[in-house]
């Protein structure tokens, strides 16, 4: 800094700039700015699905990939979803015969009423969430690893599309598997509760195993939810894989944004073909 003599004024040049201090934004800019990345990654979502479904039927088809990715969702997920619905199947059970205890004691309609409402919402719906957990994890654990180590780079400096060649194989195999899962995960939550029903209330199972409530509307319901909940599941998971950066602990980021992003779309689709689904069938 230049120096000045007593009776002479410092000039404005002379003086080093003191850097002022940005107030921390307010509480309307931080939601406001939420809100604006909110509607980017949506909008980014967006176009990764338009273009899984693009590829699906105009991409190539690289050989191996769609069985491999059958087997690394749908087999290896098998025994942790037979557990995991087998104990929520014998959970619910045993709560809604306590309940009807309290009130009625008849458990004519026990099995009939968890069988529709397995069917309509609670296997494809809880199934779901507990594939998010694993195949979510995975998929966006795998991707991220390979955003990482460039080689998706790789893959667009030989004008391929990773989406293409991830995402796609993935996004067939979920439908698939994740229907195929949703349904044998029902039948063994179906089957633990009424075991349930008849070590703890003696419920026949001849009368645990009606239909009678069961109609179209229930089946077409769930099955909308199996495509629904099988096609979110790579896309949104993938669509986290593709968007990580910072390194190892970005592939970390990415597998817990995968799991949560994951699970609030299948709750988000929930309630939107639910609601449908009371329009179109209201019996």
């Amino acid at each position: 800094m230049a120096t000045t003599s007593p009776g002479q004024a410092s000039h404005p040049a002379d003086v080093d700039p003191v850097p002022e201090a940005h107030a921390p934004p307010g509480p309307v800019a931080a939601l406001g700015g939420s809100a604006i990345d909110l509607f980017l990654g949506g909008k980014e979502l967006l176009s990764v699905f338009i273009r899984t479904l693009y590829y699906s039927v105009r991409g190539k088809r690289e050989k191996g990939a769609f069985t491999t990715q059958m087997y690394e969702i749908g087999n290896k997920s098998v025994f942790f979803l037979s557990i995991t619905m087998g104990f929520i199947g014998m959970i619910l059970v045993y709560q809604s015969g306590l309940q009807a205890k309290r009130v009625v004691p008849d458990y004519t309609m026990l099995g009939a009423t968890y069988l529709e409402l397995l069917v309509r919402d609670f296997a494809a719906s809880i199934g779901a969430l507990m594939l998010a957990t694993r195949v979510g994890a995975g998929i966006a654990a795998e991707i991220g690893s390979m955003v990482v180590t460039e080689q998706v780079d790789a893959l667009r400096m030989c004008a391929a599309d990773p989406i293409d060649f991830l995402i796609v194989p993935r996004f067939k195999a979920s439908v698939i598997m994740t229907t195929v899962l949703i349904v044998w995960a029902g039948t063994v939550a179906y089957l633990t509760g009424a075991a349930t029903a008849y070590v703890a209330f003696d419920v026949a199972p001849q009368t645990f195993f009606n239909m009678a409530l069961i109609d179209v509307g229930d089946v077409s319901v769930g099955l909308a939810k199996c495509l629904a909940y099988g096609a979110a599941i790579p896309v949104v998971s993938g669509y986290c894989g593709l968007s990580t950066f910072g390194g190892s602990e970005g592939v970390g980021w990415a597998t817990t944004r995968a799991v949560v992003n994951t699970s609030l779309t299948i709750i988000i689709l929930n309630f939107f073909i639910s609601t449908a689904g009371f329009l179109i069938f209201p019996g």
